[in-house]
């Protein structure tokens, strides 16, 4: 037992050296139960980010500071707690996808360390969005706290989820690497965690019930159109593409959340 849960803690901190800036000077042990462990807890991941987003937006709220300053706070905090790292995903693959080259050709373009004018054009479109939303939401949506945990709880999942179901699209790399870590539990294991959160907010925030439901639904829609596309496009998953996929799941979810508010379902 004991042993188990030290893997399961090992498999959390792989996550945390991977994907997050969190300063954890270990050298982690990498075999393949511990990959798998990091894969089971891309959700904890999530609201481990979700937490510290949090608590950043509630010491700048604290402050006598304007909403717009306090939404340049949280979005600077999303992006130097990743490190970045999914935000370069999103600019290699928007770069490749763009090209409208064959699968070959767009893997050689991700792998290119220029950045080209497609990947330029989308970052500053994706960060101006991200920015836009989180301010309409700060401003009138006094329950931004749990969107804030829940979103990146929700967008982690994708990972798992991808590096369970679909194929590498190299034999080498970071997809190709925790893939090797796949196991059909984690489909399980994805589904208790939806479910607790569930019972959480019946319990403790019976009236975002409806918009958690309608937000799971776009998870599961919209990250299935997503993986069809990555397999036609780029014959399966790489880091880029991961890292992509993860950002574009939590701005969509952010988008979904405002159009709730906007028609008062949140």
């Amino acid at each position: 037992m004991l042993t188990r849960l030290k893997d399961i803690f090992i498999g959390i901190g792989i996550n945390l050296q991977f994907f997050t800036t969190i300063p954890l000077r270990r050298e982690l042990p990498m075999e393949q139960k511990h990959l798998s462990y990091a894969l089971y807890s891309f959700p904890l991941l999530g609201l481990i980010q979700g937490s510290i987003y949090a608590l950043f937006l509630f010491i700048a709220q604290t402050l006598p500071l304007s909403d717009i300053l306090v939404t340049l706070v949280l979005w600077l905090v999303l992006i130097a707690l990743s490190g970045g790292i999914h935000l370069d995903g999103w600019i290699d693959t928007s770069d490749a996808y763009f090209s409208f080259r064959e699968k070959e050709k767009r893997l050689e373009i991700m792998k290119d360390p220029r950045v080209g004018a497609f990947g330029v054009l989308s970052i500053i479109v994706f960060l101006f969005v991200r920015f836009i939303v989180l301010y309409e939401l700060i401003g009138f949506n006094e329950k931004i706290y749990v969107w804030v945990i829940l979103i990146p709880f929700l967008g982690k999942m994708i990972l798992g989820a991808y590096l369970q179901a679909l194929p590498a699209a190299r034999e080498s790399g970071m997809a190709s690497f925790f893939k090797q870590g796949a196991r059909k539990g984690i489909w399980l294991a994805y589904v208790l965690f939806l479910l607790l959160m569930g019972l959480f907010l019946l319990f403790y925030a019976k009236e975002l019930l409806l918009g958690y439901g309608i937000l799971v639904s776009t998870l599961v829609l919209l990250g299935y159109g997503i993986a069809g596309k990555l397999v036609k496009n780029f014959g399966g998953i790489t880091g880029d593409t991961l890292g992509a996929s993860s950002e574009g799941m939590e701005l969509a979810l952010w988008i979904m959340v405002l159009l709730l508010h906007s028609f008062a379902m949140v």
